[in-house]
């Protein structure tokens, strides 16, 4: 089992920057893949990006280029950095690590509201 705690939300305007954080209380992201989600007032939550154990990272045609998630092992941590942007990023932001070597299930965040202002 796990616990995963998002922090660094909030409110900015339109073109600015929010750095987002997901603190495991294990060591997983170096052994897990593991990826942040959104979910936008009444709509269903979607992909925004993922990184593999690998490293390698993907990422969703609407933030590509914008976003970029990282993660520190030694700190069991997981970043979403977002430039640029946009109202339409506006969400709450789930973290998420998946079932894997040293995971049973699927763990989620509690989530964290972005607002971006126009």
């Amino acid at each position: 089992q796990v616990q995963l705690v998002e922090s660094g939300g909030g409110l900015v305007q339109a073109g600015g920057s929010l750095r987002l954080s997901c603190a495991a209380s294990r060591n997983i992201f170096s052994n897990n893949d593991a990826g942040w989600y959104r979910q936008a007032p009444g709509k269903q939550r979607e992909f925004v990006a993922t990184i593999f154990r690998s490293g390698f990272t993907n990422y969703a045609e609407s933030v590509k280029g914008r976003f970029t998630i990282s993660r520190d092992n030694a700190k069991n941590t997981m970043f979403l950095q977002m430039n640029s942007l946009k109202p339409e990023d506006t969400a709450v932001y789930y973290c998420k690590a998946n079932r894997g070597p040293v995971l049973s299930g699927d763990y989620w965040g509690q989530g964290i509201q972005v607002t971006v202002s126009s």
